[in-house]
């Protein structure tokens, strides 16, 4: 009991900002510097997720390593055509593939969410017009997590949504023009 004792009388003779107070003393809030938080924030677990999807799915375009599912008619009719094209599933595959990964290196982030943006869309809507039922709720996931990484990113998007641009309302000559 006395060890106790002192030990409180120990912390609240500590000099303020160490970090450490008696109990009950109001004083500072006892913080370990020395380790980091083993919680990830919301964005890189949203990143890491679509980009998984992304670089799982796209690959699986090119791969075929998970059977596809039984579709409705006129999603079946859709993807036909898709394929006999001769192009476009490679590019939208390959897109899936170079965006996933771009998100999984945390490289181009927002270039990223750009390019996949038309596919998104797609997903979205190819599962609320020609696949309705089990899936949808994949699409508004994928939805989600892509509006809410845009929201994240919104500094790199607000130039693209200036009207004029980024750029200065006076332009500067450039070498070797002269105005008339």
């Amino acid at each position: 009991m006395t060890a106790a004792i002192s030990d409180i009388r120990a912390d609240a003779s500590a000099p303020t900002g160490t970090g450490r107070a008696a109990p009950g003393s109001g004083g500072p809030i006892p913080l370990d510097l020395g380790q980091r938080s083993r919680r990830l924030p919301l964005p890189t677990v949203a990143r890491v997720l679509l980009g998984l999807m992304l670089f799982v799915f796209g690959l699986n375009g090119f791969l075929g390593f998970i059977p596809p599912p039984a579709v409705p008619e006129r999603a079946a009719a859709f993807l036909e055509a898709l394929t006999a094209t001769g192009y476009m599933v490679p590019l939208i595959k390959g897109v899936e593939v170079a965006a996933g990964a771009l998100l999984l290196a945390n490289r181009f982030v927002p270039l990223a969410l750009v390019l996949v943006a038309p596919n998104v869309v797609n997903i979205v809507l190819f599962h609320l017009v020609l696949a309705p039922g089990g899936a949808t709720p994949f699409g508004a996931v994928v939805l989600g997590i892509e509006l809410y990484l845009a929201w994240c990113e919104r500094g790199a998007f607000s130039p693209l949504l200036d009207p004029r641009g980024a750029r200065s309302t006076e332009r500067a000559p450039r070498p070797g023009v002269t105005r008339a």
